[in-house]
């Protein structure tokens, strides 16, 4: 029976000394990620910063040269052309086709 327990206990310990290394690794893998992710948060960070002297400068620039409207920010957006009345127009009309227009 004792051989039994101390099987069962070395088992254990094993198990044990497993489950620490397994959490080290993990531990380590986390540290790497978070490590990651901060890099990346300073990389994003000076990049923003970077874009605002950007658009600082062309602001000045545009100062400079009279330009009619400060650069903003914001995109504008072309309207968007009636696409039925394009796609009409670009049909080419087939032989003995009657024309209604």
């Amino acid at each position: 029976m004792s051989k039994k327990i101390e099987r069962m206990k070395a088992k254990k310990q094993l198990d044990r000394e497993s489950h620490v290394e397994c959490h080290q690794k993990f531990q380590t893998r986390i540290q790497a990620a978070e490590d990651t992710i901060q890099e990346q948060h300073l990389i994003i960070e000076a990049l923003v910063e970077e874009k605002s002297s950007l658009l600082q400068t062309i602001q000045g620039l545009q100062e400079e040269n009279s330009a009619p409207a400060p650069f903003n920010d914001e995109w504008e957006e072309e309207p968007e052309e009636d696409q039925e009345e394009e796609e009409l127009e670009d049909i080419p009309m087939g032989e003995g086709e009657i024309d209604d227009e």
